[in-house]
Formats: structure tokens, sequence, C-alpha cells
């Protein structure tokens, strides 16, 4: 085809706009793998994109979208061949390389990982760059030595993305967990994913002392700010919390009590530039360690034309679990 469907940001004079439009293929950057894409997701860095609330975007024209999964249709990598499953997250797509939210990526086949068999493609997107950024917390905490028995590990933004598929991951995992959330209503639905006990945002919202009562093994943390603060204050000696996301902000204001008086380990998780083996044995792990049914309850799917209005309610806080795009 000459040109193929997508969502095009552009930035003007007026500020950013965003629609779909047929994009010219003889535009597309370079690599030396093309895709077929058959299904996107909507993450909150996407939303954030669309949005402009965030300066996401770092080149425009800009085919948003973090994610995709599809099939090798051209490719002169000798890793890839024509007709391979593969799917994508990171490494600057959507952001300053053409992204996911088309019908056609031109990428790195460095950028790709093999779409691990008994994941299908709609559950790839399921996953997605939310529920991989999970895996990597999980996989970091465990190279610490979290192990189940050691103590309730602490899930904060449990309802969304990341949130929810870390509770899953990690109840199916054996751990006792305990589920953040500024969302009361959603505590049926963390308790089917496998939470045992669900924890008001409000508990963590206030700042609070450095050191505070010793509740939590672990945690993974996609908030930041005054919550981090204190569930690092709430962490066992010798415990560990994964960082990966900023919805409350990119502070931490905090002291150095928890680090040198109980030993506790904040863990940087970075999604974005994650080597290739580590991200093929993540995706290893959520094809074995993620439970199918829990996570198809969790996702809803939705068509191009709504990827849109999508993002705008994942950035107000509107969206639970995760949202797969149907882009094939």
């Amino acid at each position: 085809m000459s040109s193929f469907r997508a969502l095009r940001i552009d930035k003007g004079d007026n500020g950013q706009t965003v629609a779909a439009v047929d994009f010219p293929e003889s535009e597309l950057m370079e690599g030396d793998v093309v895709v077929r894409i058959s299904h996107s997701t909507v993450n909150y860095k996407d939303g954030l994109a669309i949005t402009g609330k965030s300066p996401i975007v770092r080149r425009y024209p800009m085919i948003p979208g973090i994610d995709f999964v599809g099939t090798v249709s051209a490719s002169t990598n000798p890793e890839f061949a024509v007709g391979d499953a593969v799917v994508l997250n990171g490494w600057g797509v959507g952001e300053s390389h053409l992204g996911g939210y088309a019908e056609i990526a031109r990428v790195k086949g460095d950028w790709l990982v093999p779409l691990p068999k008994g994941i299908a493609p709609a559950d790839a997107m399921a996953i997605g760059t939310a529920g991989y950024t999970s895996m990597l917390c999980v996989m970091a905490l465990e190279r610490h030595g979290l192990t189940p028995g050691r103590g309730p590990v602490l899930v904060t933004g449990a309802a969304g993305g990341v949130g929810s598929v870390a509770v899953a991951i990690l109840a199916k995992l054996g751990h006792e967990v305990v589920a953040s959330t500024g969302r009361p209503e959603e505590a049926d639905y963390l308790k089917q994913l496998g939470a045992s006990e669900i924890m008001s945002r409000e508990e963590l919202a206030v700042p609070g002392k450095p050191l505070q009562k010793e509740r939590f093994a672990a945690v993974v943390d996609s908030v930041g700010s005054v919550p981090l603060a204190n569930a690092l204050a709430q962490t066992m000696s010798g415990g560990a919390v994964a960082a990966c996301g900023l919805a409350a902000g990119m502070d931490l204001p905090t002291t150095v009590a928890p680090f040198i008086l109980r030993g506790v380990s904040l863990l940087g998780i970075n999604s974005v530039t994650v080597p290739k083996p580590i991200r093929i044995e993540a995706w290893d792990r959520l094809a074995k360690d993620l439970d199918a049914d829990k996570l198809r309850a969790i996702t809803t799917t939705i068509g191009f034309d709504d990827i849109i209005p999508t993002a705008h309610k994942i950035v107000e806080g509107k969206v639970r679990g995760r949202v797969v795009v149907q882009i094939g």
C-alpha cells in the first residue's frame, strides 16, 4: 500500500492537533523490519502524548502509540523473517520514532521481541508496556530477594494498568498483596485479581514521618511523589521498592532515613531501553506467571476511532485495567 491509516500528531502556532489520516508509506522512518500491526494499546504515557499534557512527543509529525504487536511483512534483519509474530515496547516509539497507532510500522529489529508462544496478539497488548513494566518490577524485587512469605507486598495505583497486572502477577506467585487505590468502588475488582487487602490512597497521600511502622516487605510503585515517600517509610528492614511511575509527580520528598537506618533499597525500573535478553525473559515470564483469564477480565477492547477519547480518560484517571486497540 502507498499509504495507510494512522493517528497523526502535528504541532503548529496554535498548539497540538491529533487526527486520523492516510499516512504516506514513503514517510516511514528508518528501520530494517516492517511490521503490519494488528493491535496496540493505550498506556498512561500514550494519554499524555495525545492530550499534550506532558512533553512526550519529541518530533512532529508523530504517530503515537508506544506499543504494538503484529506480523513481519518485510525484513533485512537476519533475526526476523516475513510472517514472524513480534511485539514492541518502548525505544522511543510513539515519542521520537513513528509509533503503533497505525497499520504499518518500520523499526529496528533490535527493538522487537518474538511474540512468545501461548500469548495471543490481543493478549500481548492487554499486557502492553504497563504489564511488561509490572513484570520488570517483580523481577527486580525477586533479584533483591523477595519470596512469598516474607511479608505483604504493596501495589500503588492498583486499579491502573501497571497496578492491575502487578496485583495479578504477585498473587499468582503466592504473595500477600495490599492494593492501594483512590477508587474504593474498585475493591471487588482488585480482590478478584488476588489482592488480600485494599488500602485507601489517602493513607499514603499526606506527608508523613521519614520512618513509619514497618508494614511491607516490598512495594511496586507507579505513583511517585508523597505516596512513594510514605511507601519507603513503611517498608520493612532490608526490603525494596520498585519505582516505575510518576502519576502523582516526579518529586520524592523523603530523607535518607529508610535507606541508611533500615537498609531499604529503591529500585528504579526503566522499561524503555531494557537489553533484549531481559525483555525476552520478561515476556517469557508473562506467558507463564500471568493468568490469561484474569488478564482478559481487566481488559477492554476498543477500535481505532476510540483512541483519542480513551487517551483523555486515562489521563483523567477514568480507565480501569488495560485497553487493547484493534488496529488490523
